[in-house]
């Protein structure tokens, strides 16, 4: 008699792609001048709680100013949600000479923080873009990366995010982005799995319809790297 084999899963209908970003997410700050919010001493007095609960003497001398510290690092930390990722990308130059090649920064280092546990996460960020007849400044990508980055945010999102904007804002023919970070939430806590990699990426446009152009752009990633 044959054997029936059942397929592990049911069928199920092809999925629908993904929404697309809010545009408010990168042609604009995060945050409005007239949003309302905490005043500087709640946020310290914030801190102050969190250190008693876990158990802290919040008037020993070590912990004194550790407040006033904590919230102005946040201010350094998180300063990409007052900045509008769009005036970046704003400037750009037409004197190319005709070139039609993509344009790649490589390992750009960022620093963001896990919106899941508040914990770091780090890594390189590597970004190209096929320009049409207007380029924009190299640092600008750099730039743009620290503001998405500078943000409580899922590694996926911040690829996504950065992808996003040079696409809205030069409209290249396409844009590529891959991401590879470790995740402090995962390598100093829960199964503290030290140096685990983890690598995300974005197509658009060219890099997305053509296998070619996208294989070209990762070995360029990977094949220089040292």
């Amino acid at each position: 008699m044959d054997a029936t084999i059942k397929p592990i899963r049911p069928n199920k209908p092809p999925e629908s792609r993904p929404a697309e970003l809010d545009p408010a997410e990168f042609l604009a700050a995060a945050v409005r001048a007239d949003q309302p919010r905490p005043a500087r001493a709640e946020a310290e007095q914030a801190v102050k709680t969190l250190l008693a609960y876990i158990g802290e003497n919040t008037e020993r001398e070590g912990l004194l100013d550790t407040p006033r510290r904590v919230v102005e690092a946040f201010d350094e930390l998180y300063q990409g949600y007052h900045q509008c990722p769009a005036e970046v990308l704003d400037r750009t130059f037409g004197e190319t000479a005709g070139y039609d090649d993509f344009v790649l920064v490589r390992d750009i280092e960022f620093t963001s923080q896990c919106e899941h546990h508040m914990m770091p996460f780090y890594g390189k960020a590597h970004i190209a873009y096929t320009p049409v007849e207007r380029v924009v400044g190299l640092s600008k990508l750099a730039r743009l990366t620290d503001i998405f980055a500078r943000r409580l945010q899922t590694q996926e999102h911040l690829t996504a995010q950065i992808a996003a904007a040079i696409d809205e804002i030069l409209k290249p023919r396409g844009v590529a982005v891959l991401i590879e970070a470790e995740h402090t939430c995962m390598s100093v806590r829960g199964v503290a799995k030290h140096g685990a990699s983890t690598f995300t990426s974005r197509f658009t446009g060219m890099f997305r319809d053509n296998p070619a152009e996208q294989a070209r752009f990762l070995s360029l990633v990977r094949g220089l790297q040292r």
